[in-house]
């Protein structure tokens, strides 16, 4: 089994997200159903057809989640220092043609979130630097072409 690296906020945050699966969406879905049987006929009870495809929903999202956290290979990042981009790092960007700057925190494939700035240790621009020091200048080859950055900061907080 492949291990999957996280943050411990990532690892919280999907066994938040397994709680309130099992304990408030599982048993809701399941009264929703038990009222749609209660309708009569099933075969056109579209609340019990809706009821039926959430509650597959839950139960796969459920097992999903169950084997991420299964597979957790959570990684302290509050232990980490270092010179050099790797997992946990937030790196800070300057544009080599527009010269804005933007600040990315590498992290785990379930816990990215771009608008957040939290990018994933899988995506394009986390490769590209990772094993880079601050000044290096880093080529990102994304599906809208090439970009440049230059590394300005890394730090591990």
């Amino acid at each position: 089994m492949e291990k999957v690296p996280m943050t411990p906020e990532g690892l919280r945050s999907l066994e938040d997200e397994l709680k309130t699966l099992k304990s408030n969406d599982r048993p809701a879905v399941i009264r929703a159903i038990s009222e749609a049987r209660e309708h009569g006929d099933l075969s056109e009870n579209a609340e019990y057809h809706a009821a039926r495809e959430r509650q597959s929903f839950i139960e796969g999202r459920i097992k999903e989640l169950e084997d991420i956290i299964s597979r957790a290979d959570v990684i302290d990042i509050s232990k980490l220092s270092g010179d050099t981009v790797r997992f946990g790092a937030t790196v800070g960007l300057a544009d080599e043609d527009t010269n804005d700057e933007v600040s990315y925190k590498i992290v785990g494939v379930h816990e990215a979130d771009l608008e957040n700035g939290r990018i994933s240790i899988g995506s394009p621009i986390a490769r590209a630097l990772i094993g880079k020091s601050v000044g290096d200048s880093v080529e990102v080859k994304a599906p809208g072409g090439s970009k440049y950055y230059e590394i300005t900061g890394i730090s591990f907080v």
